[in-house]
């Protein structure tokens, strides 16, 4: 089966000040039934963005993303396996994290947590890659 690659998108024109011409999926399935999501950030899934100045309302519009791409796939948030968590500031943990857990409450995927010195935007405080099974 080959992949199947959801929302495609060019990035010329969606990052301000940036002329970067490079074709992207919000999210791949692999096998049927893996997938591999990358880059969720405060934007919605129509590239308007969310949160400025606050990480908690990024991660929130991070996670409404997450559940609708995964139902787009047939799927559902019980079938999300790792989550990796960039944060541009220890200070924001807490408060990323407990905003993830209103979403993810009862899942308990793995994941992991990196401090990192900046994102794409200057704007962006979270990002996400989370990694979904969904069962034959």
């Amino acid at each position: 089966m080959a992949h199947e690659r959801f929302r495609r998108v060019n990035t010329m024109g969606r990052w301000p000040n940036q002329t970067i011409d490079y074709d992207v999926s919000l999210m791949v399935r692999a096998t049927g039934r893996c997938l591999f999501l990358g880059g969720l950030t405060g934007f919605d899934l129509d590239g308007k963005f969310h949160g400025k100045g606050d990480a908690a309302a990024q991660a929130d519009q991070a996670m409404k993303n997450l559940k609708t791409l995964v139902e787009e796939a047939g799927g559902t948030l019980e079938h999300v396996c790792k989550v990796t968590t960039y944060l541009l500031h220890r200070e924001h943990r807490e408060p990323v994290y407990n905003a993830v857990a209103r979403h993810l409450r009862g899942v308990a995927p793995c994941g992991t947590g990196l401090i990192v010195s900046g994102l794409a935007m200057a704007d962006m405080l979270v990002e996400f890659d989370v990694d979904i099974v969904i069962p034959a």
